[in-house]
């Protein structure tokens, strides 16, 4: 983690150290670069962060959550119910299974889906719900599960973007029938790139393992249709290392936020939901009008910034058959903005992050 003054603050800063560096070369040494220890000790180790029973580990976030959706029997004929207001993966994997994702909007508060917006759109062909914890902020599942239930569906949480968060005390991917974890560059914790399925139901994990593989948990022995969707040793013991430190960098981050917190008075600060865990992937502020002219201002002081999204997937080009109208979700795509509050940042920088915004009041 850098400790000296920095003329420009990113909005992200991916950590490879000496222990991440080490790790991978002890792996590339050992010969067992696929599927072997490293990832065995890793989806073990990585329970206690879902607290769920099972974890399978596979190649990115997008895979995570293709591969629960199959396991649990959806595809074509079928409806998920998903926000428009996320990354576009949350929408692929639905129609990479064959099935039609039905957009909701969001809680205003939140970001997060709208649990009165999803009971709107349960119909005949609903088979499940995917709520997604933007930004690190858990959604509403004290709300969402019961819906669930009394409809028969499925839920299947896209926890990319929350590594530890909680509700009420309880994990997220430990909610839903499964959940779905990314570990991208840019995502609290990393692996390089892979992904995880975290579930109870040890059924549904083996058909999780059988998918990524082959379909084959004995070599050659193929049981069903699968794919390779394998995660490298590589990838997991980089993975462990840095699963090492979460708790860590995600105190660091809490604590980066409730700085800004503290110190923003020009902006909307981000919402924390009641008994909610924020582990804060993004710190995201609203900017009602002239969030263009907000972004160039934090440039030209020094400070990172992006939109986090600007356009709601049911806006993009394979979506835009849907008549959907999304008020909340249009609004929040033209307002967000997310700052810097990853574990690199010294109180001195935070502070500059802070007197940027708050200078937006004074810039014409």
């Amino acid at each position: 983690m850098p400790t000296e003054a920095r003329e420009f603050i990113p909005l992200a800063a991916p950590f490879i150290g000496e222990a991440e560096i080490e790790a991978a070369v002890a792996v590339l040494r050992s010969g067992r670069v696929v599927q072997g220890p490293e990832v065995a000790s890793f989806e073990d180790e990585f329970t206690k962060v879902s607290d769920t029973r099972h974890c399978v580990a596979v190649n990115s976030g997008t895979s995570a959550l293709q591969l629960a959706l199959t396991a649990l029997g959806i595809g074509p004929g079928d409806e998920v119910i998903v926000p428009s207001f996320s990354f576009a993966a949350s929408a692929n994997a639905v129609r990479l299974v064959g099935a039609e994702p039905v957009f909701a909007d969001i809680e205003a508060a939140s970001f997060c889906i709208d649990p009165d917006a999803v009971a709107a759109l349960i119909g005949p062909r609903t088979a499940a719900i995917m709520p997604v914890h933007l930004y690190g902020h858990p959604a509403d599942m004290r709300r969402l599960m019961p819906l669930a239930e009394r409809s028969s569906l499925a839920v299947i949480e896209d926890a990319c973007q929350a590594h530890g968060a909680e509700l009420d005390g309880k994990k997220v991917g430990s909610f839903g029938a499964a959940g779905a974890f990314s570990f991208y560059p840019t995502k609290n914790m990393h692996a390089l790139e892979g992904g995880m399925v975290t579930t109870d139901d040890a059924e549904l994990a083996r058909t999780v393992r059988l998918l990524r593989n082959q379909g084959m948990e004995t070599r050659y022995a193929n049981e069903i249709v699968g794919a390779n969707m394998r995660m490298t040793d590589v990838a997991a013991a980089i993975g462990r290392a840095q699963l090492g430190r979460l708790h860590e960098w995600t105190e660091r981050r809490r604590a980066n936020a409730a700085r800004l917190d503290a110190t923003i008075t020009a902006v909307r600060t981000p919402p924390l939901a009641p008994n909610a865990r924020h582990v804060h992937h993004q710190y995201t502020v609203r900017v009602p009008a002239g969030r263009d002219r907000a972004e160039a201002h934090l440039k030209a002081a020094g400070v990172g910034s992006a939109v986090y999204y600007p356009t709601p997937i049911h806006r993009l080009a394979p979506y835009r058959g849907s008549k959907t109208e999304l008020p909340e979700t249009d609004r929040a795509a033209a307002e967000v903005l997310s700052l810097p509050v990853h574990p690199a940042l010294t109180p001195a920088e935070l502070d500059r992050v802070a007197a940027a915004v708050n200078a937006l009041e004074r810039t014409p």
